[in-house]
């Protein structure tokens, strides 16, 4: 068979499966530069591909400055697209087994008590001068992130029908594409209803979802990106990311320093 088929076979076999669009385009993003790597080597087929070529690849994402923890997750990457195309008997072997992993070094980045308090009192001060939708959703994202741990689409998808601001639950849209209950906390519950007023007098109407852009309508990938990145640039932090996914390390890293077991925050982060 020929590789481009094959590539293009996993993908649609990966959205048959119902992989998110987020994953499908990370394995795009991947999957398509070794494959094109191959043809530059004269591999058309997938089973002209061999382990010698995927070491070459890895070793020019090298040079080029990838770091460990980006080549492991290319090469997890194409393992997963050779299991795929073991399981469908189009070939016989995964050659993406026969490269190791690299060594690499676990850093996992979280926010300080200072980087904190520095990011809410950049949209406190906002609210207080200019009392704009944006300074309000933003403290409440911030808070809702460090108080929670939920991750970047299931603050997008979540809607007020699924707070429960009596018994400081909340219901998400989890990653085991099922809903799953996140408790919250009783100054969280309080943001959130001041938050809420402040939406009905500013579009005039209430909306089904919290997190709103400027039309009233619900956040987007692109407009939570756009905030963080605007964010980064404010506070020029040096050495930590400001993403939603270090609030979540952030959430993670407090529950372990506060003492709690492996296993309460295992349930905890779901």
């Amino acid at each position: 068979m020929l590789l481009k088929f094959a590539y293009e076979d996993f993908i649609a076999d990966r959205r048959f499966k119902n992989t998110t669009e987020v994953n499908i385009q990370n394995y795009k993003q991947l999957l398509l530069p070794f494959v094109e790597f191959c043809h530059s080597k004269g591999a058309i087929n997938i089973e002209d591909v061999r382990p010698l070529h995927l070491k070459e690849y890895l070793l020019i994402c090298q040079e080029n400055g990838n770091k460990p923890n980006t080549i492991n997750t290319k090469i997890m990457r194409i393992r997963a697209f050779f299991n795929y195309l073991v399981e469908e008997k189009i070939v016989t072997e995964n050659i993406a087994k026969k490269v190791k992993l690299q060594k690499a070094d676990v850093k996992i980045d979280v926010f300080t008590d200072e980087h904190i308090r520095q990011m809410l009192a950049y949209y406190r001060g906002m609210r207080r001068k200019e009392k704009s939708y944006f300074s309000y959703r933003g403290y409440l994202l911030i808070l809702t992130f460090l108080s929670t741990g939920i991750r970047r689409k299931e603050a997008i998808t979540l809607k007020w029908s699924d707070v429960d601001l009596k018994n400081l639950t909340m219901s998400v849209y989890g990653k085991s594409r099922q809903y799953e209950t996140v408790f919250i906390t009783e100054k969280l519950a309080k943001e959130m209803m001041i938050y809420r007023s402040f939406c009905l007098q500013h579009f005039g109407h209430d909306n089904e979802y919290v997190f709103l852009n400027r039309d009233n309508a619900p956040m987007t990938d692109f407009s939570i990106s756009q905030l963080f990145d605007n964010l980064r640039v404010k506070m020029n932090f040096k050495d930590v990311r400001v993403s939603p996914h270090t609030f979540r390390d952030t959430f993670c890293h407090r529950l372990a320093m506060s003492g709690m077991s492996a296993f309460a925050i295992q349930k905890l982060m779901r």
